[in-house]
């Protein structure tokens, strides 16, 4: 099943789709973008066989909107019934205004309240600070057991 938007506060995260490619693909091949998702640029072919949505339902791939602008990139993937991860990347310039951490919760919200998820875990480079910074302020604690990464989760008390 197609997912529709989820909206943030100050984000909206839109289902990628096959005209995102270029987009995705300059994204990708920027050295400062895939920093901590991977540390290498990606192929335009590579960006096509994962980002755009070709893994559906397995992982749900958006294009991040920051005040109606495209500002980064998001999933989540399912790693049991209820539960799964989600991934996020920013372009450089839209780091540190708070869009980050908004897009985590609106993706948090989603999973929890309309896929009822009971668990959501993050693993981002224990060196990333500013992404650690995020998952936190959406909400994300840090739990042992993420190896070279580190593993935060979010689980909901009452719903999202």
């Amino acid at each position: 099943m197609r997912q529709g938007p989820v909206d943030g506060e100050l984000t909206r995260l839109v289902p990628t789709s096959e005209d995102d490619l270029h987009l995705l693909a300059g994204w990708f091949a920027d050295p400062g973008f895939v920093e901590h998702w991977g540390g290498a640029p990606l192929s335009r072919e590579e960006v096509a066989a994962k980002y755009l949505g070709r893994r559906r339902p397995e992982v749900e791939s958006f294009v991040v909107l920051g005040h109606g602008e495209p500002v980064g990139y998001a999933q989540y993937w399912y790693a049991g019934a209820a539960e799964g991860g989600l991934d996020l990347v920013l372009i450089p310039g839209a780091r540190g205004r708070g869009l980050g951490p908004d897009a985590a919760r609106a993706l948090v919200n989603h999973v929890c309240g309309t896929l009822e998820w009971q668990r959501v875990t993050v693993d981002p480079a224990a060196t990333n600070v500013r992404a650690v910074r995020a998952w936190e302020k959406a909400g994300f604690r840090r739990v042992p057991g993420g190896g070279d990464a580190l593993l935060l989760e979010y689980r909901p008390t009452r719903g999202c």
